[in-house]
């Protein structure tokens, strides 16, 4: 090679010619031996090819999954629709559980409790927690072998008591509240016998004497105003009426109340009545800060319906005032009086307007 070079040195500094072919013909030679340089095309880089890989193989499932799904709806109409159902339901579920892992992660990082959380987020975590129970509920009875065949019957003949809210119909929504509604309206005359019972046991006077006006009214048919229950106050922080003395048929019907089971021990009754209570306080403390008026029309019939009221057949703007009533009494309540927020789940709800059936 050093020979070559010193050839083509001298021949340039003569001046003499070489022939084309001959330089064609070494060039040629070279890229025998050094190889041809590969076309551009070939230089993909590896991500790209799985992209492109990954992009064809998601298209082609999708196409699949379209005619799938037409197939369901031509041949098997209810099927499909309940298939529908319960897949948009996973769906909702699952972006839940994504919302509930992110509002867990902020607690985290801002070192916050749930009371400490924005409204909405405190109800979405209240909401969720329900729901993954109820769900928890139906895997531990999946568990034994060939055990989800039954359950998926159960699941389609008892929907209302094995099924979240993600997987009910619009129609089966609305029977369903109607359905909590009237096992709430159940306990309701217990509750009030209980209270008017309690009456003699008032040491105070004047307490005793709004008791009674309270109890008669109810009974007439007339919705309490809101200085006829915070009147009550200090009768609900202590004997008879409060958290820590209420008796065992009393915790069983308020347990009624406010949908959670009665089917439990009385410390136990005492325990989840008192949680319930207080997030319902929780709740309301910040639904006060962020206002009424800036919730939307679904999210304040929601509000009520968790707070005893039979939203579905109250007007919009009723549902509004009613809770904002509601958080007037609430907000004005220290944690000793929370047995008076328990119970006017019952005493605020009974007759007001549009609700009466």
């Amino acid at each position: 090679m050093a020979l070559s070079r010193v050839w083509w040195a001298r021949a340039a500094l003569r001046g003499s010619a070489v022939t084309p072919g001959f330089i064609v013909t070494r060039r040629l030679r070279l890229g025998l031996v050094w190889g041809a340089p590969r076309s551009s095309r070939f230089h993909l880089s590896p991500k790209a090819d799985v992209k492109s890989l990954l992009s064809y193989v998601m298209a082609k499932t999708k196409v699949v999954n379209e005619k799938y799904h037409r197939f369901l709806g031509r041949n098997f109409p209810r099927f499909y629709a309940m298939y529908t159902l319960f897949m948009k339901g996973f769906r909702m579920l699952w972006a839940d559980a994504k919302k509930a892992r992110r509002i867990k992660a902020s607690m985290w990082n801002h070192n916050m409790k749930f009371h400490q959380l924005p409204y909405r987020d405190m109800e979405h975590l209240r909401q969720f927690r329900r729901d993954v129970a109820k769900c928890l509920f139906i895997g531990i009875i999946s568990i034994p072998p060939f055990a989800n065949y039954l359950v998926f019957l159960l699941m389609y003949f008892f929907p209302r008591q094995l099924l979240v809210r993600h997987f009910w119909t619009p129609k089966q929504q609305a029977d369903f509240l109607e359905m909590y509604h009237a096992l709430q309206k159940r306990s309701h005359p217990e509750i009030l016998t209980y209270l008017e019972r309690s009456i003699p046991a008032v040491s105070d006077t004047t307490l005793r004497w709004h008791l009674t006006e309270l109890c008669s009214k109810i009974e007439l048919g007339t919705h309490p105003a809101v200085n006829d229950i915070l009147a009550l106050r200090k009768c609900f922080s202590s004997q008879p009426l409060g958290m820590n003395h209420l008796q065992a048929l009393q915790l069983k019907a308020l347990s009624r109340a406010v949908l959670l089971t009665p089917y439990l021990p009385a410390f136990l009754l005492r325990h989840r009545l008192k949680t319930h209570t207080t997030v319902i306080h929780q709740l309301d403390q910040a639904l006060a800060k962020l206002g009424v008026g800036r919730l939307s029309d679904q999210e304040v019939k929601s509000a009520c319906y968790l707070r005893g009221l039979n939203s579905s057949r109250v007007a919009d703007e009723r549902c509004r005032a009613w809770l904002g009533e509601w958080l007037q009494i609430s907000c004005s309540l220290k944690e000793a009086e929370l047995s008076l927020l328990l119970h006017n789940v019952v005493l605020f709800s009974t007759n007001y307007t549009g609700t009466r059936h």
